[in-house]
């Protein structure tokens, strides 16, 4: 068992720092090099980690991990409990809504998604991963976090996606103290420039905020006069995931 948990702790030091070296694995872990190297081939092996750009010394995550990590995100608790309110809230507005959960404080990542039935159509995956700062789950989010995550996501470098994108830790606190106020959160292009949304936070039974849901759409079909109704319809149906059996 010992062996096996050393495995795992070598599998999620690649992920964390990759491209990474032998040397630098064994420095992290405190484990011989000899015995890194050895697991470093058997993930290889079985597709879970690869060489980094053909170079010897580094590795990085394989295409194993890739393929399977979006079955891994479906089917949980949470997911049960949103896909009744997503595919009504996608009905009800015709744009495709996105159920999003945190990767610790690293990145949002897209977990399911209620696809609208327009031609022309926000496009995402399961597995997605998204920054916090720009899009309107990871602001719904960020506003209900503690104190501790939103300085560690603050700190960051906070990259600019384009010019629309606020990337500044006191307009970003700022917002985050509109979005507590109001109850939603809105994207006009933040991360994708022809994309808009509005999203609100998922809270499970200890009040603590673990997931969020939004309403993603093309810039041309967002109308400002309809930003109360579209946040009404998010909040309502983030409401009812918040009430229909997430655990803490």
């Amino acid at each position: 068992m010992n062996s096996l948990l050393k495995s795992i702790e070598i599998i999620e030091a690649v992920s964390e720092h990759q491209p990474v070296g032998v040397g630098e694995l064994s420095k992290l872990l405190e484990m011989p090099k000899s015995s890194v190297q050895r697991v470093l081939l058997t993930f290889q092996e079985a597709g879970w980690l690869r060489q980094a750009g053909g170079e010897t010394t580094r590795w990085e995550i394989g295409p194993r991990v890739l393929a399977v990590r979006p079955n891994a995100l479906k089917g949980g608790a949470l997911q049960r409990a949103a896909r009744e309110p997503m595919q009504e809230l996608c009905k009800l507005v015709d744009e495709t809504v996105h159920l999003s959960v945190p990767d610790g404080t690293d990145a949002m990542v897209l977990v399911e998604e209620s696809e609208c039935k327009q031609f022309v159509r926000t496009a995402y995956s399961v597995g997605d991963v998204s920054p916090f700062h720009a899009t309107a789950n990871g602001l719904a989010l960020l506003a209900f976090m503690n104190e501790k995550q939103i300085a560690t996501i603050l700190a960051r470098d906070l990259p600019k996606y384009g010019d629309r994108t606020i990337n500044d830790p006191a307009l970003i606190r700022a917002e985050l103290e509109r979005i507590r106020a109001r109850g939603y959160s809105i994207n006009l292009g933040q991360y994708r420039r022809a994309i808009y949304a509005i999203g609100a936070p998922i809270f499970d039974n200890n009040g603590v905020a673990v997931a969020s849901v939004c309403i993603s759409m093309p810039e041309q079909r967002f109308t400002e006069s309809r930003i109360d109704e579209w946040a009404r319809a998010v909040m309502e149906a983030a409401a009812r995931i918040s009430t229909g059996g997430v655990q803490g």
